[in-house]
């Protein structure tokens, strides 16, 4: 997977994003005491804030890149869903294989921060598997709109879009139309996502994926090649946070790649932009 990559090419870039939508909201505080009722801190909100989650989180990082991305999702009917929509129009996104399904919640997560520190999360979703209807919608978009993209992103958070049959679907539009598919998997069982480009689990997904508790360089090279022989994936990439990334590809040695820290107080989001980024360059 050799690339020389030229940033100002990322413009030019189109990229089909299929994945769960969400949206993030953030409640940013003091805790200024405890309270009566139970032993628990109470927050005084200062400042409200909201923004685009899930594989929304990747497109957004794509078109602050100045890609033209194209979305495949299922969202809920109601306001929050709407909303959602609006955002996605704001980015210039194509959201056409975006499905509102009646019945369905839009997935929120609230996060509460108080004192640089994130102290509660709330999570507003269903993991119930998408409608045959809804997934017959979303796959003729798919077949449709790869003619017009150079790459495809799966961002798979288990809300029960990315069921087995629509990656099935997804691999065959891809192999079909000659395009690579990068998928960022959720769950045990990465044979689901069989004949994608690529995949990307952070540490603890690759170490629960591959049953191998990783602890070392050695025990990440364990877990790596389990997982590729394993999966019948071509190539892998392990995020390992502050420690890089670890990149494996069939038929060559695991190569290290570093990070400089920073000091953050949510994760939240980190591998969706190693995603966007890697597409882009990719793709270019």
């Amino acid at each position: 997977m050799d690339m020389n990559v030229d940033i100002s090419k990322f413009k030019k870039c189109r990229v089909l994003v299929i994945g769960d939508l969400m949206i993030d909201e953030y409640l940013w505080g003091d805790v200024e005491r405890i309270s009566p009722e139970a032993p628990v801190p109470v927050v005084a909100v200062k400042k409200e804030e909201s923004t685009l989650g899930g594989s929304g989180n990747v497109i957004n990082n794509l078109a602050a890149l100045g890609a033209k991305v194209f979305a495949a999702g299922v969202i809920g009917a109601g306001r929050n869903g709407n909303i959602l929509l609006k955002r996605l129009g704001h980015l210039g996104v194509d959201a056409d294989g975006v499905i509102q399904e009646q019945g369905r919640p839009t997935t929120r997560k609230t996060r509460i921060i108080a004192a640089h520190q994130h102290v509660l999360r709330i999570d507003r979703e269903t993991k119930k598997e998408i409608s045959g209807g809804t997934m017959d919608k979303i796959s003729r978009f798919i077949d449709r709109i790869m003619t017009e993209t150079d790459i495809v992103i799966v961002s798979d958070y288990g809300k029960g879009l990315i069921t087995k049959a629509l990656m099935n679907r997804i691999v065959k539009a891809g192999k079909k139309h000659k395009k690579m598919i990068i998928a960022d998997p959720k769950g045990l069982d990465y044979s689901k996502y069989s004949g994608v480009t690529l995949i990307t689990p952070n540490r603890k997904e690759a170490a629960l994926a591959s049953g191998v508790e990783i602890t070392d360089g050695s025990s990440l090279v364990e877990a790596g090649t389990k997982i590729m022989s394993g999966a019948g994936i071509g190539n892998l990439l392990i995020t390992c946070g502050k420690d890089g990334m670890a990149l494996f590809e069939k038929g060559r040695k695991p190569y290290k790649i570093r990070a400089e820290a920073r000091q953050v107080f949510d994760v939240s989001g980190a591998g969706d932009t190693v995603v966007a980024v890697l597409a882009l360059a990719l793709a270019s």
